[in-house]
C-alpha cells in the first residue's frame, strides 16, 4: 500500500506543478497590441509574395523538401558501411551495391515525375 500512497503524491504533485507552471505563465505573459504594419509578412526588404502571412506555400515546397530528406537520411548509411567493409567483404559489396541501385531508381523516378522542379506559381 505504501507503493500507491508514493505514486499518488508524485502524480498529485505533477499535476499541481503543471498547473501553477500555466498560471504563472499566463499571469506574466506579454500582451501585444497589434497594429499598424507588425501584421505584414516580412520578406528581406521586398514586397511581399502573399498578401497575408497566414497564406499557404505551394504543395511542390513540401515534397521538394520531404525528397531532400529522404536521399539525405539514405545516404548516411552509407557511412557505417564504408566503416566496416573490410569485414563484410564481397557480401556486404553487393548489399551496397543493391542499396544504391533502388536509391539511384528512386532519384531518377522523382526526377521524372519532376518533384525535384521547385516552381513558385505566381499569379
Amino acid at each position: 500500500m505504501y507503493d500507491n500512497w508514493c505514486f499518488f503524491l508524485f502524480f498529485a504533485f505533477a499535476i499541481f506543478f503543471s498547473v501553477a507552471l500555466l498560471l504563472v505563465t499566463w499571469l506574466i505573459r506579454y500582451k501585444r497590441n497589434d497594429y499598424g504594419q507588425k501584421n505584414l509578412p516580412y520578406e528581406c526588404g521586398v514586397d511581399p509574395m502573399t498578401p497575408n502571412a497566414r497564406e499557404s506555400y505551394s504543395i511542390r515546397f513540401y515534397l521538394l523538401s520531404l525528397v531532400f530528406i529522404i536521399f539525405e537520411v539514405e545516404t548516411i548509411f552509407l557511412f557505417p558501411w564504408a566503416l566496416i567493409y573490410d569485414q563484410i567483404k564481397l557480401f556486404g559489396f553487393i548489399e551496397m551495391l543493391v542499396f544504391l541501385l533502388i536509391l539511384i531508381f528512386g532519384y531518377v523516378y522523382a526526377w521524372r515525375v519532376t518533384a525535384l522542379d521547385f516552381r513558385r506559381d505566381i499569379d
